[in-house]
């Protein structure tokens, strides 16, 4: 966008497009990619009195880009919550780390909750992912368990945010059974 031309509904639209093409996006985040843009032109501009109106007008417009692209299909919180959560479950995050994340990037917490909403084979499965990152609970170089080692190793699933059953179970589990359980849910 340059400094003399204001932002217009058009060129927000394919801003935003531009914008789709390169990072998946929610509604709030695309509308906070836009709303930078036009704060962006308006500093540079060197009349900031005679910019406003453009400003407003540019603003108002923002609602109508997202809404286009929403209709169009390019634009889904639903779709960006799934695949975002699948991706964060496959990495060793738990499902409270989840819902935090999705409801930090714009998703609503009830929308969060449902895509979020895993049974307990796979939360079991997201700790023992991060026990392999880690190199605990089965992972662990040695076979000796000490209180302070164990303390250790619950105090990394419970910052993870798992449950202490379940991160308590995912320590337990034996090397082999953890494999599976990972490989499982990587398919």
């Amino acid at each position: 966008m340059s400094t003399d031309s204001p932002p217009d509904a058009g060129s927000l639209y394919q801003a935003a497009l531009d914008y789709l093409v390169r990072y998946a996006a929610t509604e709030a985040g695309v509308r906070r990619v836009l709303l930078r843009r036009i704060d962006r032109w308006a500093r540079a501009q060197p009349d900031a009195d005679a910019a406003e109106p453009m400003v407003d007008a540019a603003r108002a417009a923002v609602d109508g880009a997202v809404a286009r692209l929403a209709e169009a299909g390019a634009l889904s919180d639903a779709a960006f919550a799934e695949s975002r959560a699948r991706s964060l479950v496959r990495n060793g995050q738990s499902m409270r780390s989840i819902q935090m994340r999705l409801v930090a990037k714009g998703v609503t917490p009830a929308l969060a909750r449902s895509v979020s909403a895993a049974g307990a084979e796979t939360e079991l499965a997201a700790a023992l992912v991060l026990a392999r990152k880690r190199r605990i609970g089965p992972f662990r170089a040695t076979g000796e368990v000490d209180a302070e080692v164990r303390a250790k190793e619950m105090g990394i699933m419970a910052r993870a945010g798992f449950a202490r059953d379940l991160a308590q179970q995912a320590l337990e589990t034996s090397r082999e059974e953890a494999e599976s359980r990972i490989s499982d849910l990587r398919r």
